[in-house]
């Protein structure tokens, strides 16, 4: 989840996890940590880290094996994956997978 590009869900929004995280540890009377890796970088710097981290593999696999719609459309196939495609979820992935792939083609034509 990240707040850079979050589609006005509060649940996405940094503030919501601090407080979900106290309340946690409160409950459990022990220091919780969520931790939140893609807070503050949008959907193509995640594309980007997927390509870093896992190579062609992980992308395939995000791909393949995540879903974000909120209609939860998992029929319709996408380059990004699964969804209706007009969901502000589907939008901010279609966004993040498009100018993630413009960003690498760009790097391939600058080599």
């Amino acid at each position: 989840m990240c707040e850079t590009d979050y589609s006005g869900y509060p649940d996405c929004r940094d503030d919501t996890l601090k407080a979900m995280q106290v309340a946690l540890s409160l409950g459990l009377d022990r220091r919780l940590v969520v931790d939140t890796p893609l807070m503050w970088i949008d959907k193509a710097a995640t594309w980007a880290l997927a390509q870093e981290l896992g190579g062609d593999a992980l992308v395939r696999l995000i791909v393949e094996d995540t879903h974000t719609c909120y209609l939860g459309e998992r029929i319709k196939r996408h380059p990004w994956g699964a969804g209706c495609g007009t969901c502000p979820a589907c939008q901010l992935r279609a966004e993040g997978f498009a100018a993630w792939q413009e960003q690498r083609e760009a790097a391939a034509s600058a080599k």
